[in-house]
């Protein structure tokens, strides 16, 4: 069961991204389970739809969640796939961040992948 509360710091939709994120984790949510539409949940958290739909679209992003459009929001499959996309999202908001293009981005990895950085 997803809850919101209004008396903590973290915002809504942070707050719903997260506990979707731990019920998939922790196996409460399969692969393959539909999440409630946005403005249902939205309703039963008596909060603004754009809010769940700003949630769902950070889930998607990073792949814990896929929408097939009238169909709804359904959990992923593949927990491998899923944290990698999740590694990719932070890399790329860090290294945009820091004035780098997606395509720069790539460009490292690639060199890396060449020339790994040995550690002492």
């Amino acid at each position: 069961m997803i809850t919101v509360d209004p008396d903590t710091q973290t915002p809504p939709y942070e707050q719903i991204r997260a506990q979707v994120v731990a019920h998939v984790d922790s196996g409460e949510l399969q692969p393959g389970d539909r999440l409630p539409t946005v403005r249902r949940l939205a309703e039963d958290l008596g909060v603004a739809a754009n809010t769940v739909a700003r949630a769902y679209r950070e889930l998607e992003q990073s792949g814990v969640i896929e929408t097939r459009g009238r169909a709804g929001s359904f959990v992923t499959g593949d927990q491998v796939e899923r944290k990698a996309k999740e590694a990719a999202a932070t890399y790329l908001a860090q290294v945009t961040a820091l004035g780098l293009t997606p395509a720069d981005a790539v460009a490292l990895v690639r060199h890396l992948e060449q020339h790994p950085v040995r550690s002492s």
